[in-house]
């Protein structure tokens, strides 16, 4: 390859557990360094630019221990290429990051530390995948937005958001690993009262929506079978008749993916939805809230059945709909799982690669100089 880049991605964290919008960038790592290019990613124990000096002391303790343990690396649930580099940093502050041609914010902590840094860093790229306000900074979060940063969004939606800002963003959709999440199980030989979801402690993914849905559906099918799946441990008051699994890995996904007639996704918000996708891959007719990243791959009526978000009731109905229609079930997901076929990891790569390379030749770093 006659263009290689230096390229070094930014995270707000360490990521011992699975975390969606983190597997994105662990993804892009891993695919650019096959292509060639000289990858690293640097993971912050303090993701603040203005941390006070007792949060400071307090993760300079965490810095520490990982960096001792290595817990802040992702190797327990996703297999990270040798050639891409791993840093574990007391901060995002410039003498922490490497030199190179393009550096990637990945969260809006992290464009705030890029956007100081000086032009050895590289050009300057934010890849947004939410519109992350859950922390309450929604001024800051927004701030972040208008930052000589090249905006990467992954859902119309943000690009949207981009816009009624005054600003530009390139719209590049996710890759979705099409060779580990597949159709194993016929579809048509499910049953349609085996539905699965994901739970999540943020209130926004809408979890206990979910949950009080499928506890109303129970009520008038009593043999409903429901398994949930998270990071977190069993929630104390899920009731016993859910089944719930502990940090599953891919392949333990892939099976409750399989096994599901219906999948549920309740969230409030979403930057995109990918348990949601994964199902789909698998075979799984899709129920979901009717936000902006699931309107990515979710077409109501066609692709799955969407009620508006925090409407335990709709969601109820539209999965009893489905097990009381098998016909319109096996549709929506034969034409879910065709749909998402198109998000190809190659088609995200290809295209972010250019945007890269391109960006690149025309110089200038774009951050703060």
């Amino acid at each position: 390859m006659l263009n290689r880049l230096r390229i070094t991605f930014l995270l707000p964290g360490a990521c011992p557990v699975p975390v969606g919008g983190t597997k994105i960038v662990y993804e892009y790592a891993n695919r650019l360094a096959s292509r060639g290019h000289t990858v690293a990613i640097v993971h912050a124990a303090s993701k603040y630019v203005d941390a006070t000096l007792g949060r400071k002391l307090y993760h300079t303790a965490g810095y520490l221990y990982r960096r001792v343990t290595l817990r802040y690396r992702p190797t327990s649930w996703i297999s990270i290429q040798s050639n891409v580099k791993l840093i574990w940093a007391p901060s995002l502050a410039e003498k922490y990051v490497p030199d190179g041609d393009i550096v990637i914010a990945t969260a809006w902590q992290t464009a705030e530390w890029a956007a100081r840094y000086v032009g050895s860093k590289g050009k300057g790229f934010y890849l947004v995948q939410h519109l992350e306000t859950w922390e309450g900074m929604e001024e800051r979060v927004y701030a972040t937005w208008k930052l000589p940063l090249h905006k990467i969004v992954i859902a119309r939606w943000l690009q949207q958001i981009a816009s009624d800002l005054g600003q530009e963003a390139t719209y590049i959709p996710n890759g979705l690993d099409l060779d580990v999440f597949r159709v194993v199980n016929p579809i048509a030989e499910r049953s349609a009262t085996n539905v699965a979801m994901l739970y999540h402690h943020y209130a926004w993914k809408g979890s206990k929506d979910g949950i009080r849905a499928l506890s109303i559906v129970r009520e008038s099918v009593p043999d409903l079978r429901v398994t949930l799946f998270g990071v977190p441990q069993r929630p104390s008051d899920l009731p016993d008749w859910f089944k719930y699994r502990h940090c599953a890995s891919q392949s333990l996904l892939r099976e409750i993916y399989n096994h599901a007639g219906i999948f549920v996704a309740p969230s409030l918000t979403e930057g995109w939805g990918l348990p949601a996708c994964e199902a789909m891959m698998c075979g799984a007719a899709l129920v979901a809230t009717d936000v902006g990243g699931h309107r990515e791959f979710a077409i109501h009526g066609e692709t799955a059945l969407l009620s508006p978000p925090g409407d335990e009731i709709r969601l109820s109905q539209n999965i009893l709909r489905l097990m009381r229609d098998p016909t319109l079930r096996l549709q929506i997901a034969q034409r879910g799982n065709e749909f998402v076929q198109q998000f190809t990891w190659k088609r995200a790569v290809d295209a972010l690669e250019s945007l890269l390379l391109i960006s690149s030749s025309i110089g200038g770093v774009g951050l703060a100089q």
